[in-house]
């Protein structure tokens, strides 16, 4: 068994690993968002089937090149499917947009919508006469997975970003016993992620003292998630509050009341839907800039989308709350650094205050410790981080073989 990794290792971004056994498995192929687009390292030849772990860009957005040359099947869950189609969909636009080439055709992105296969949870998919794949629930996003592959010698764990801990959206990831090889992220390798209902009343506490100064609370957020786990948690504070709910996370939201069972409680965050004023307009906008409310927005680092604008028109008694994590380079790592951000190419100061919690849909430290000992691994690759030499190190220590392998490396296993 064979792996080689062409992104996403010692980096967070541009997943992309491939397994080569009886068949050759991409397990992601996505991108990495800075000024320009970063795109993991060509694979050579071709595929037989493309395993998508979850719908966001950094391991879905350059999943359409892979049909320039070949024509695998795409194995998801149903919601990752709907999902990815909307943001890859939607970063071709953006970069067209910018001006920068897509480094795929549309015929190509139509061919991977017409080769994915849904696998459910916890259903076995049959890769090979002695190869499959089973996906268990990661807890990251709607349809995010776990992807456990049995071959005839060996059983193979890929996580994909996980999260063991409860939230509004998920019941947190399932444990997977017993493997020999696991690739694990490693995003939080060198955190613990606070407490997580108090860190809640801390921003709610913090939301309704600029509403009471008459200021605007602006929480940029990722569309697929973060943007549905804030309301809730909002509606659980306040039923009354003024929230504006704009951008992409509303279609995003729609696609995952389709499949309510991958949800922690679809009906709830039906409900707290139906309480927001969607905006579809600048009038709206200006709207919710207008009187002291809520406004939940992608980008969620602020590198377009609404979000971007909200931020421009802020009054003086406003405030930025981001709640994810900000990836360097991003308008979102540059306004908690340096209170600056590039508009329209041009770098500008910005005095609304900004704050920043962690509301991470991803593993912490102990719960990425507490995987590996349950999953009692013969050997471990340490991948999406930028602490991944660390984090292997210290699981060495532990007495496991890790390794935190670069982009372009391969082992034999």
């Amino acid at each position: 068994m064979r792996f080689t990794f062409l992104g996403g290792s010692r980096e967070v971004g541009r997943s992309a690993f491939v397994l080569e056994d009886e068949k050759r498995l991409l397990l992601e192929y996505g991108i990495k968002l800075h000024q320009r687009t970063e795109y993991p390292i060509p694979f050579q030849g071709f595929v037989d089937y493309v395993i998508l772990s979850h719908a966001h860009l950094d391991h879905s957005g350059y999943i359409p090149a892979v049909y320039e040359t070949c024509s695998p099947l795409c194995i998801a869950t149903y919601p990752t499917q709907a999902l990815s189609a909307l943001l890859v969909k939607d970063s071709m636009k953006v970069q067209k947009l910018k001006k920068q080439k897509v480094n795929f055709s549309s015929a190509s992105f139509k061919k991977m919508l017409t080769n994915f296969i849904p696998l459910p949870y916890d259903q076995q998919f049959s890769i090979s006469k002695n190869m499959s794949l089973t996906f268990t629930d990661a807890g990251h996003i709607p349809g995010s997975a776990i992807s456990t592959i049995n071959t005839r010698s060996k059983k193979v764990v890929y996580t994909g970003d996980f999260k063991l801990g409860e939230t509004w959206m998920h019941k947190g990831a399932e444990f997977v016993d017993e493997c020999d090889v696991l690739l694990i992220e490693s995003t939080y390798a060198e955190r613990e992620h606070p407490d997580r209902r108090k860190l809640e009343e801390q921003l709610y506490s913090d939301i309704a003292a600029v509403l009471e100064r008459d200021g605007n609370a602006l929480l940029p957020c990722f569309a697929v998630g973060r943007s549905q786990e804030v309301i809730q948690m909002l509606r659980y504070f306040d039923g009354d509050v003024k929230i504006f709910f704009d951008g992409m996370a509303k279609t995003a939201s729609e696609i995952m009341l389709d499949y309510p069972s991958y949800l922690k409680n679809a009906k709830y965050l039906r409900n707290c839907l139906r309480s927001l004023e969607w905006v579809n307009s600048p009038v709206q906008r200006k709207k919710a800039l207008s009187k002291p409310s809520v406004i939940v927005s992608p980008a969620g680092m602020l590198d377009g989308g609404p979000s971007l604008g909200y931020a421009l028109g802020l009054n003086e008694e406003s405030e930025i709350i981001l709640t994810g994590f900000q990836v360097p380079g991003t308008n979102g790592r540059m306004l908690l650094e340096e209170k600056k951000m590039r508009v329209n190419g041009i770098i500008q100061d910005v005095k609304t205050p900004v704050k920043y919690y962690d509301f991470s849909a991803h593993a912490s430290r102990s719960d990425l410790f507490e995987f590996v000992d349950r999953a009692s691994p013969e050997r471990i690759f340490c991948i999406h981080g930028d602490s991944c030499e660390s984090f292997a190190e210290q699981l060495r220590s532990k007495g496991y073989d890790a390794v935190a392998p670069k982009n372009g490396e391969s082992f034999e296993v």
